[in-house]
């Protein structure tokens, strides 16, 4: 058991890099939703229909980070700048925890979802509302001094997105704003991890395996012209499926891939995910909707831990899950049978 102050995400990070075949797994709680779906962010509030509300409050949201952060279920925590400062630099929740706190450091238009059906399909453009200073400070500028001795009081890893077209204007704008963005956290010692979307409204109508083939070589492609001080720890991206996913994995195994969960979907769509993703190489799992969504958060991310670390299939879990609902007292959204179903899931922000 790491002592207070170990930030989990670095040890099991190095033992990854050490040893690439170790079985260590990286878990993510994406709790970073208000940067693109507005009031409809932090869930439906008890009785609440879907596009209609009414939604749990920010509050509540936050509530949820605190919990699952207090019982160190999770390796590194994705926020918003306002929640990184409510949480991080004005409460100091992550002062003495293992979890490693993170800010998403820019918002590009394809995830603007709130009150838009528009957005998510016009062709991705690069905006950040959030900057280096306020992730780590919450301000443009740093302090003189950070408060209680603090470093960093808010976040030093910062996510960026980014979404590829097949577009090459588009694509230039998307990789010029990412270039501009790893040579300002190299200057500042600023660590990130970065995603990388399927394409939202891509020129070509290519499908299936050409998509994933399209991301990953991309990924490659990028990477190559970025030395090692300005790397990403890790990729957050789609599953690529079995036979690419191993590709981008073998291709660079200083490369830590990670995947994103996409649309909620059934339980045993989320606990499968991790598991097929983790058996072709993948060590991360970054999940938002799909613990958003769940009965009861705590439970079921205590579950998708026993999936990542190995100690019960995909399907076991499932089945635990709905028997821990049951010793809570927590009616499933579905059935056991319905909640063992899988299904695709959109893995598109907006899908």
């Amino acid at each position: 058991m790491p002592s207070a102050t170990e930030k989990t995400l670095d040890r099991k990070l190095a033992r990854i890099l050490a040893d690439p075949s170790c079985d260590e797994f990286l878990l993510a709680d994406a709790k970073d939703a208000d940067m693109a779906f507005g009031l409809a962010a932090p869930g439906l509030a008890p009785g609440g229909r879907p596009g209609h509300g009414p939604y749990r409050s920010i509050h509540a949201y936050r509530d949820t980070i605190r919990e699952l952060v207090a019982e160190c279920l999770v390796d590194v925590m994705l926020m918003s700048a306002s929640t990184c400062e409510v949480l991080a630099i004005d409460e100091g929740l992550f002062d003495a925890s293992p979890v490693t706190p993170a800010v998403r450091l820019n918002d590009t238009t394809d995830i603007w979802l709130g009150g838009s059906a528009g957005y998510a399909r016009q062709p991705a453009l690069p905006f950040a509302s959030s900057t280096i200073s306020q992730a780590r400070f919450g301000t443009a500028l740093p302090p003189s001094s950070a408060p209680s001795g603090r470093r960093f009081p808010g976040a030093n890893l910062g996510l960026f997105s980014m979404t590829l077209n097949d577009d090459a204007t588009l694509d230039r704008d998307m990789l010029a704003a990412y270039r501009d963005f790893r040579l300002e956290a190299e200057r500042l010692g600023f660590r990130h991890f970065l995603e990388v979307f399927y394409p939202n409204a891509p020129r070509t109508s290519g499908g299936g395996a050409s998509v994933a083939r399209f991301l990953a070589d991309h990924v490659a492609r990028v990477l190559a012209g970025v030395p090692r001080a300005g790397r990403p720890l890790f990729l957050k991206i789609p599953y690529l499926g079995p036979e690419v996913l191993e590709q981008l994995v073998g291709y660079d195994r200083t490369v830590v891939v990670g995947v994103l969960g996409g649309g909620a979907g059934t339980t045993h769509d989320a606990f499968a995910l991790l598991a097929d993703a983790k058996r072709h190489g993948a060590r991360v799992a970054l999940f938002g909707r799909k613990i958003n969504a769940a009965e009861h958060q705590p439970t079921f991310v205590r579950h998708l831990r026993l999936v990542a670390d190995g100690q019960l299939a995909a399907a076991e879990a499932v089945r635990a899950y709905h028997g821990a609902l049951a010793t809570l007292g927590i009616p499933p959204q579905r059935s056991l049978d319905d909640d063992l179903a899988r299904a695709p899931v959109a893995q598109a922000y907006g899908g």
